[in-house]
């Protein structure tokens, strides 16, 4: 089987999917896998790349942790210099924001959790691909190392097939309540099965409707249906919406209580 893609200093881009396939409380469906990123220094230890992304994240929704050891497993020739974990606000930080501003507000650990994403593997930004093109590809002749084939994030975040794999995995987990991060598992799961919404607003802004159960058919199934703001907006993770992040502080301290009773109630 070919790899997906090969991450600059040859690590192969791994699918990132649910590990534990018990039946869960919750499904979670977020947009694409994270990374694990590296400091990059040089001989004269000067920062080469800030941030590169060299592995695939070790497990969904991944909370940063052992970054050291997986990057130490990768073969980096001295004359190119060495890598070190990146700052901890790149390595795990969506992973900590789903735990800590979703899942515990709502009563649930991440033993109870489905975790899953549209694109099952990471993919290379634009401010990725400009750092590789900038300071790594010059080097891949001089010493040898692996071209990357890191896959952009596709125009189409799911087709038919995607879609009938994620809605086996939901069946699967035996999960009655589908938790949404943000506007893309809307726009490219959601509405292809119940089109009433294509977009996290569509739910509403405000506060008694942000963060509220709707039911949902998806194919033989009806689930609780709950949207919520990405982590990227809700933890300020680089470019971000102060308006989502607004609404689901205050959803975080008011009504996260009443809906982690209405999950428990059934």
């Amino acid at each position: 089987m070919n790899p997906i893609g090969i991450f600059p200093f040859g690590q192969p881009v791994q699918e990132v999917l649910q590990k534990d396939r018990t039946p869960k409380d919750v499904f979670v469906l977020g947009v694409y896998a994270s990374a694990v990123h590296a400091n990059w220094k040089d001989t004269n230890n000067k920062t080469v790349v800030n941030a590169l992304a060299v592995a695939s994240e070790p497990y969904i929704f991944w909370r940063g942790e052992n970054a050291d050891s997986i990057i130490q497993q990768i073969n980096i020739p001295p004359e190119a210099g060495k890598l070190i974990p990146a700052r901890q606000d790149f390595n795990g930080p969506s992973g900590i924001a789903l735990d800590d501003l979703i899942l515990k507000p709502l009563e649930i650990d991440r033993q109870s959790a489905w975790l899953c994403d549209l694109v099952p593997h990471s993919c290379v930004n634009p401010a990725q691909s400009k750092a590789i093109e900038r300071a790594y590809l010059p080097l891949v002749s001089k010493y040898g190392l692996a071209q990357p084939t890191v896959p952009s994030l596709p125009t189409m975040l799911t087709d038919e097939n995607r879609r009938k794999a994620i809605l086996a995995e939901i069946k699967a987990s035996e999960a009655k309540v589908l938790i949404l991060l943000g506007d893309k598992p809307i726009q490219w799961f959601l509405s292809y099965f119940d089109n009433r919404w294509h977009k996290l607003s569509d739910f509403g802004y405000d506060n008694h409707m942000y963060g509220q159960f709707h039911k949902a058919r998806l194919g033989d199934m009806e689930l609780n249906i709950l949207p919520l703001a990405h982590p990227r907006q809700i933890a300020k993770l680089g470019q971000s919406s102060s308006i989502w992040y607004d609404v689901h502080q205050e959803w975080f301290k008011g009504s996260a209580k009443e809906v982690a009773k209405q999950m428990t109630s059934g």
